[in-house]
C-alpha cells in the first residue's frame, strides 16, 4: 500500500552546514545488525485483518536518534527496507513485540514518488544539481535537506489502528501539537491535501508507504530549513501554495537555529509519544552487514 503527498558509519568531526550549525555526517555506512535481510518475497496486505491492539500499556518503540547527523538518503532509504523485511519474519513468527522509528536529517537531495510526474521538477533530471531518488512511498517530488527534521516510523499498524487514513492523520497531529503547545503556531490541515499548513505555507510533508500493515517512510517538518531548492520543484505537486518553515514563521525568533532544532526535535519526540500511545526506548545504531552494503550499492540515482 502507499499513501501520500508528499546508514550509518563512523562520524565525521563536526563542520559548519546552513546557517552557521554544527553538523555531523556520516563516513561509512551502517544500518541495524540486528535486522537481517530476508530471502522471501512478500507482497502488500491488501485484506484487512482484526487488529492486535492491546487495551492496557504503551507499546514499546526502538528509536534511532541521528537528529543532529546528516545520514545519506540512499543509506536511510534501505535500512528501512531491511528492518520492514525483518519485521515480517518476526511477525510470521508472533515476536514482533515493539514499533521502531528513526530520526534523521538529510544532505540536500529531492525524492518521488513511486508515480510522480517528471513534470514537477523545473530541471532536467538527468542534469540535476542535486541527487534525486523514486522511492516507493506515495507523493509527488519533495526536497529534503539540513535543517529539516525527517521521522521515519515502522509501525506495525495491527498493535494501533488498520486504517491508512487514520494513519496519516495521526501523522498531521503530531506536528499540529507540535506547532502549537511549543511555538504557539496554529496549524491545520486542508481538506484533500496531506500535510500540515499554517496559513498558506506547506511545513511538514508526508508520504508513506505500508506493506503488510508495517509502515515506512513518514514525515518531514522544515524547522530550519534552506527553502530555496524547493524552487526548482513544484513541491508535492502543488503549484498555488507555499512552502515555510519553523524559523520563517518565527521571524524574531529568541531560539538561534541550533536550539530550534533541539526544541522542535524534543517536541515531535515527545508528540509522537502521545499521539501514538508508544514508550520510546532509544538505541544505539550497530553496523550494517555486507549483503545491505550490497543493496545500497545497486540502488541508483535517476
Amino acid at each position: 500500500m502507499i499513501l501520500g503527498t508528499c546508514n550509518l558509519g563512523l562520524l565525521s568531526p563536526p563542520h559548519e552546514g546552513p546557517y552557521g550549525r554544527s553538523v555531523r555526517t556520516r563516513n561509512r555506512s551502517h544500518s541495524c545488525n540486528a535486522f537481517p535481510r530476508t530471502l522471501r518475497a512478500s507482497s502488500d496486505l491488501v485484506a484487512v485483518e482484526p487488529s492486535l491492539k492491546k487495551s492496557h500499556g504503551k507499546r514499546r518503540c526502538e528509536c534511532f536518534d541521528m537528529h543532529k547527523e546528516l545520514i545519506p538518503y540512499k543509506e536511510a532509504w534501505m535500512w528501512q527496507k531491511s528492518i520492514v523485511e525483518r519485521r515480517h519474519t518476526l511477525m510470521e513468527r508472533d515476536e514482533d513485540h515493539s514499533d521502531m522509528m528513526i530520526i534523521l536529517q538529510h544532505p540536500p537531495v529531492y525524492t518521488l514518488g513511486t508515480a510522480s510526474l517528471e513534470e514537477y521538477m523545473k530541471f532536467d533530471v538527468r542534469d540535476s544539481p542535486i541527487d534525486v531518488y523514486r522511492t516507493e512511498r506515495g507523493g509527488e517530488v519533495t526536497y529534503h535537506g539540513p535543517g529539516q527534521l525527517v521521522m521515519y516510523p515502522i509501525l506495525n499498524l495491527r498493535y494501533h489502528k488498520m486504517d491508512l487514513h487514520w494513519y496519516l492523520r495521526s501523522l498531521e497531529e503530531v506536528v499540529i501539537r507540535v506547532l502549537s503547545s511549543n511555538f504557539s503556531i496554529k496549524a491545520t490541515r486542508l481538506k484533500g491535501l496531506t500535510g500540515v499548513w499554517v496559513g498558506n505555507q506547506k511545513v511538514a510533508a508526508i508520504g508513506i508507504r505500508v506493506s503488510r500493515w508495517i509502515t515506512y517512510h513518514g514525515l518531514a517538518l522544515n524547522v530550519t530549513t534552506d527553502l530555496t531548492p524547493f524552487q526548482s520543484i513544484v513541491p508535492c505537486g502543488i503549484r498555488d501554495r507555499d512552502v515555510g518553515s519553523l524559523s520563517g514563521l518565527l521571524g524574531g525568533s529568541p531560539f538561534d537555529h541550533d536550539r530550534l532544532i533541539e526544541v522542535a526535535y524534543e517536541a515531535l519526540m515527545n508528540e509522537f509519544s502521545n499521539v501514538f500511545q508508544l514508550s520510546l526506548q532509544f538505541e544505539q545504531i550497530p553496523d550494517l552487514k555486507s549483503s545491505e552494503k550490497d543493496s545500497l550499492r545497486s540502488s541508483k540515482c535517476i
